[in-house]
């Protein structure tokens, strides 16, 4: 027996399943751009010229694959320095170079990996200091 009313029905209601997400992106509130990070530390604040190790977009994108890499050059190869595109030579190391300006752990690191749910997990290894 034919039930049209019902494969209908379902029909609504599994589209409307389907398609909920896409109207809420569209429709909904704007997305969220990310938690604010300050970068204002007495280390940042007394350079003269405000630079990091790499370019600002590189940083928020590849970080972690630049510590990796250090650390993988610095345990393994034996190389200590990084030379940034701008031709600066820093010293490979968390705790010296990264943190060193960004002393502000909770502000700094936390805001942003807590914002993406991702674990750090630097501090198994390095001092923490910077909490």
């Amino acid at each position: 027996m034919y039930k049209g009313k019902r494969i209908v029905a379902f029909a609504v209601v599994f589209c409307a399943v389907v398609l909920m997400p896409f109207w809420a992106n569209a429709f909904g509130a704007s997305a969220s751009s990310g938690p604010e990070v300050s970068i204002d530390t007495p280390a940042i604040n007394q350079l003269d010229e405000k630079q990091c190790v790499a370019q600002t977009e590189y940083m928020k994108s590849s970080h972690m694959q630049m510590l990796d890499q250090w650390r993988t050059d610095v345990v393994r190869n034996g190389s200590h320095e990084y030379t940034s595109d701008s031709g600066q030579v820093y010293e490979k190391s968390l705790d010296g170079t990264c943190l060193g300006c960004h002393s502000n752990k909770e502000e700094f690191c936390d805001a942003c990996h807590d914002y993406a749910g991702v674990d750090l997990y630097c501090w198994d290894c390095h001092d923490g200091s910077a909490s």
